[in-house]
C-alpha cells in the first residue's frame, strides 16, 4: 500500500474496493496455475527420474537422482501446502517454496555441466519468470535468484570456461529481457483484467438502468402508453394505462379509444412536423367506456428499428367540470340562475358584432321592478328573494329563441334580441314582458304585486356601441320612471340632451356648493284681508358668476340627485336659520319661515334629528319654522320613512305643508295618513280664476275641504287683484306671488317687514327683488 490509501499493481495503483477484488481474482487464477505448474513438475521431473537410470554407474547417476528426487519432493510438498492456501500471500510462500527447492534442485543437477547443463540454465529462469504466477516483485526476485543460484551450481568450483565472461553477460540480458517481458505481461493481464471488469460493471449497470427505468415505466400513475406509427397498435402500457384502458390494451389500437378522427389527424400532423406534441386536449374511452377529456403529450422514438409514439395521458376531466362549475358561478346569478352583467356584456358584444351587417340589429330592454325596496322592508328580504325569483323565471319564460335573458344585479334585468326591430315592435314586445312581470305571487301567506318599468333602446337605429346603446336603455329607463312608472318608453335623442344638461347642472351645483354660492331668497306670504305679512317662504338661488342669480326651477334637475339636494338642503337651512336668528335679535316679527325639503333628502333616516339639533344650535324657535313637500314625497318608496320625519318634527312644532297640491298623483286619503297644517294651492290652477271656470271650481273645492279638516290654505301664484279678490271671495286667507313681492335677498326682508300692507303704493306691479 502506498500513497492516499491506494495499492500498487505492475507500477499503476488500484482503489483499495478494486484491489481486493482484483486480489480475490489473482487468488483464483494463482491457486489454478501453481496446481497445474506442480503437476507439471511432479510428472516431468519422474519422467526424468526413470530416464536417468540408464546413466546407472556413473558418475552423473549419483548426482541426477538426489537432484529429481528433491524436485519431485518439493512439488509434491507444494501441493500439500497449495491446498491450504486461502490467500494469496500464502500462495506466493508456497510458490517461493517450490520455486526454491526447485532451482537447489536444478542447481545439483547441472553441475555436472551435462550437454544439456546450460540449456537448463538459461531455459529454467524463464519458467519461473512467466510461468509462476506471483506478484511483480516476487516474480523478478525469484527470477533473478533462481537464475543466480542456478548458475552458481553450474560453474561449480571450477575449473572455469574460457567464455564465462559472455556466459555472465548473457545471464544478465536474459534476465533483464525477461523481467521487461514480465512488466509487460503483468500490465497487458491488468488492462484485459480491468478491461473484463469495466465490461461486466457496464453490463451490470445497464441491466440496472433497465430494471430501473421498467420500474418506473409501470410504476407512473398516468397512463403511458407505446403505439405503432403505422397502424397504431398498442406495443406497451404501464399499469396504470391498463386500469384506465382495460387490461385487454395490448389487443386494441389508438382509434379505438381516441375516437375523434379529427383530433387523431392533428396529433399525426404535429406528430409528423415536429417529432412531438404537448398538451394537446382530447377525449377519450376509459376502460368502462366513459368518455373522458385527457391532455395528450406524445413524442416518436424508435423500437427495434420500429416507428413508435410514447404518450403520456393526463386525466382533466374532473378539472374541466370544476372549470365549467366556476364559469358558470363567475357568468351567472346565484339567485336567479340568470346570466349575470359579466355574461350579458360578453353576449351584447358578440350581438353588436354582427349589427354591422345587412339586416342585422339588436334591442335592449331594461327593466327595473318598481318599488322593489318596499317590498323587503315590508315583507322581508326572503320575499324580496322570491320576487326575484319569480321575475327571472317569468322573463325567461316569456323569452323567444333569439332571446337573451340577465339579470344585471339589484332588482334590474335585461333582455337582449338579436333581431332588428322598429320602434312600434319593440314597444309591443315590451308590454308582453309587462303583462307577465304584473301577474301576482304569493310567499309566506302574502301576495305581491310585482311592477316594472322598460327602458329600451335599439341598434343599429340608436347606436352600435354597447356602452352607449345601454347608456340610451338607462335613460330611457329613467324617463319611464319619472313617468310615473309601470310603462315603457324607447330611447330618443332629448332624453340624453336632458341627462346631458342633468350633468351640466349637478357639476355647476357641486361647485357652487364648495364655494357657497347658494343662497337663500324669500317670498313674502301675506294675509289676503289685512295686506300683513303672515311669513316667508324660501327659495333656493344659485348665485353664478356669470349669469347672476338662477332662480330653482333652472336647476330643477339638481333635486333628482339624493347628494346634490343633500348639499342644497343644508346650505338653504343653514343660511335660513343663521338669517332668522339676525331678525329676530333684531325684534322684527318674522312669523314663521317655510322650507322646502326635496323627496330625496327623506333617504336620510337621522333627517329630522339633524334639523332640529341645528334649530337648537342656532336657538331658533321651532314655532318660527315650517317645512313644505310635495304630494311626491308621499308617492316614493320612502313615503313611510317621509311621514316618520313629518311626524317628528310636527311634534316638536315645526308647522308642515303639503306643497303644488292638486298637481300630482296623491289621493285625499295622503291627507289623512300624512301629518299636514297647511295646503298650498298650485300657480296653475290660480292663474285661471278670473275665467270662473272648472279651475275655480277646485280651488272653491279645496277651500272648503281644508276648512273641514282644520288645514290653513295657501295659495300660490297671485299676479292680479282679481285672482286675489276671487281668493278672499272663496274663503283664502293667505296667499303669495308676484303681485305682492318677487324672491328678495336676506338683506331686503326687514325692509318688507316695515310695510304697513302688500302690495305697496305705488309698486302694483310688486316688490322686485334687490
Amino acid at each position: 500500500m502506498t500513497r492516499d490509501g491506494l495499492f500498487r499493481f505492475g507500477g499503476e495503483f488500484l482503489d483499495p474496493v478494486r484491489e481486493t477484488a482484483f486480489r480475490e481474482a489473482r487468488l483464483a487464477e494463482t491457486l489454478r496455475q501453481c496446481r497445474l505448474l506442480f503437476l507439471f513438475s511432479v510428472v516431468l521431473n519422474s519422467l526424468f527420474l526413470v530416464s536417468d537410470w540408464r546413466f546407472h554407474g556413473t558418475p552423473h547417476f549419483y548426482v541426477a537422482i538426489p537432484a529429481r528426487l528433491l524436485v519431485v519432493a518439493g512439488s509434491i510438498v507444494a501441493l500439500a501446502l497449495l491446498h491450504h492456501a486461502r490467500t494469496v500471500a500464502q500462495t506466493e510462500r508456497v510458490m517461493v517454496f517450490w520455486q526454491a527447492v526447485t532451482a537447489g534442485g536444478i542447481a545439483v543437477l547441472v553441475s555436472s555441466r551435462s550437454d544439456l547443463a546450460l540449456f537448463v540454465v538459461l531455459l529454467l529462469p524463464s519458467i519461473f519468470y512467466l510461468v509462476v504466477a506471483m506478484s511483480f516483485r516476487l516474480t523478478l526476485t525469484m527470477g533473478a535468484m533462481c537464475s543466480a543460484l542456478m548458475l552458481i551450481g553450474y560453474l561449480g568450483a571450477g575449473p572455469y570456461p574460457e567464455t564465462l565472461p559472455g556466459l555472465l553477460l548473457v545471464v544478465f540480458l536474459m534476465n533483464c529481457a525477461l523481467g521487461l517481458v514480465v512488466v509487460h505481461a503483468n500490465r497487458l493481464r491488468r488492462t484485459e483484467w480491468l478491461a473484463t471488469q469495466a465490461e461486466r460493471t457496464a453490463k451490470d449497470a445497464l441491466a440496472v438502468s433497465q430494471e430501473m427505468i421498467e420500474r418506473l415505466f409501470m410504476a407512473v400513475p398516468i397512463p403511458l402508453v407505446v403505439a405503432a406509427r403505422d397502424d397504431g397498435r398498442f406495443l406497451r402500457g404501464n399499469d396504470a394505462a391498463r386500469r384506465y384502458f382495460g387490461k385487454d390494451l395490448a389487443e386494441r389500437q389508438i382509434r379505438d379509444v381516441l375516437f375523434d378522427p379529427e383530433i387523431r389527424r392533428r396529433i399525426d400532423a404535429v406528430l409528423y412536423e415536429r417529432d412531438r406534441i404537448v398538451g394537446q386536449e382530447a377525449q377519450v374511452l376509459d376502460a368502462g367506456g366513459a368518455v373522458r377529456d385527457v391532455l395528450v403529450t406524445a413524442t416518436t422514438l424508435e423500437t427495434d428499428d420500429t416507428p413508435a409514439v410514447v404518450a403520456g395521458i393526463v386525466d382533466i376531466t374532473d378539472r374541466k367540470a370544476a372549470e365549467a362549475r366556476t364559469r358558470r358561478q363567475a357568468t351567472h346569478d346565484t339567485l336567479t340562475g340568470l346570466p349575470n352583467r359579466l355574461f350579458f356584456q360578453e353576449r351584447l358584444r358578440e350581438v353588436l358584432d354582427g349589427v354591422a351587417g345587412p339586416g342585422g340589429g339588436a334591442c335592449l330592454f331594461l327593466i327595473d321592478l318598481d318599488d322593489f325596496k318596499s317590498v323587503n322592508d315590508t315583507l322581508g328580504h326572503d320575499a324580496g328573494d322570491e320576487l326575484l325569483f319569480q321575475a327571472a323565471a317569468r322573463l325567461a319564460a316569456r323569452a323567444e329563441p333569439e332571446d337573451f335573458v340577465a339579470r344585471l344585479g339589484g332588482d334590474e334585468f335585461i333582455v337582449l334580441t338579436g333581431l332588428l326591430l322598429t320602434p312600434d315592435e319593440a314597444l309591443a314586445k315590451a308590454e308582453g314582458l309587462l303583462d307577465a312581470l304584473r301577474a301576482p305571487c304569493e310567499h309566506g301567506g302574502q301576495t305581491i304585486s310585482p311592477r316594472a318599468s322598460i327602458g329600451i333602446a335599439l341598434a343599429p337605429q340608436h347606436d352600435e356601441d354597447a356602452v352607449e346603446l345601454m347608456k340610451d336603455a338607462d335613460l330611457a329607463l329613467y324617463r319611464a320612471k319619472a313617468e310615473g312608472r309601470g310603462i315603457a318608453l324607447v330611447y330618443e335623442g332629448s332624453m340624453r340632451a336632458a341627462m346631458l344638461r342633468r350633468v351640466a347642472v349637478c357639476r355647476g351645483l357641486a361647485s357652487a356648493l364648495l364655494e357657497n354660492r347658494i343662497e337663500p331668497f324669500y317670498q313674502p306670504q301675506v294675509d289676503l284681508e289685512t295686506g300683513r305679512i303672515t311669513g316667508f317662504e324660501v327659495l333656493a338661488r344659485w348665485r353664478h358668476s356669470e349669469r347672476g342669480i338662477i332662480p330653482a326651477a333652472a336647476f330643477q334637475e339638481g333635486f333628482d340627485d339624493p347628494e346634490i339636494a343633500a348639499g342644497i338642503t343644508d346650505a338653504i337651512v343653514a343660511g335660513t336659520l343663521r338669517d332668522l336668528r339676525s331678525w329676530l335679535d333684531s325684534g322684527h316679527a318674522v312669523g314663521h319661515v317655510s322650507v322646502n325639503l326635496a323627496a330625496s333628502v327623506f333617504r336620510d333616516a337621522a333627517l329630522a334629528e339633524r334639523l332640529l339639533a341645528r334649530l337648537d344650535s342656532a336657538g331658533v324657535p321651532t314655532r318660527h319654522v315650517s317645512v313644505e313637500v310635495t304630494e311626491s314625497v308621499l308617492l316614493t318608496r320612502n313615503a313611510d320613512e317621509a311621514a316618520r320625519v313629518l311626524s317628528t318634527l310636527r311634534e316638536a312644532g315645526l308647522r308642515v305643508a303639503l306643497d303644488d297640491f292638486g298637481t300630482g298623483y296623491a289621493s285625499l286619503t295622503h291627507l289623512r295618513r300624512f301629518p299636514v297644517d297647511a295646503i298650498k294651492i298650485d300657480r296653475s290652477f290660480v292663474s285661471h280664476l278670473e275665467a270662473e271656470g272648472e279651475d275655480a271650481a277646485i280651488v272653491r273645492a279645496l277651500v272648503h275641504l281644508a276648512a273641514d279638516l282644520g288645514l290653513e290654505v295657501i295659495a300660490e301664484g297671485i299676479e292680479t287683484e282679481a285672482q286675489e279678490a276671487a281668493l278672499r271671495a272663496f274663503g283664502c286667507r293667505i296667499g303669495q306671488g308676484y303681485r305682492y313681492a318677487r324672491p328678495v335677498p336676506a338683506g331686503r326682508v326687514p325692509w318688507l317687514l316695515e310695510l304697513p300692507r302688500l302690495p305697496a303704493e305705488p309698486m302694483r306691479g310688486g316688490i322686485v327683488a334687490a
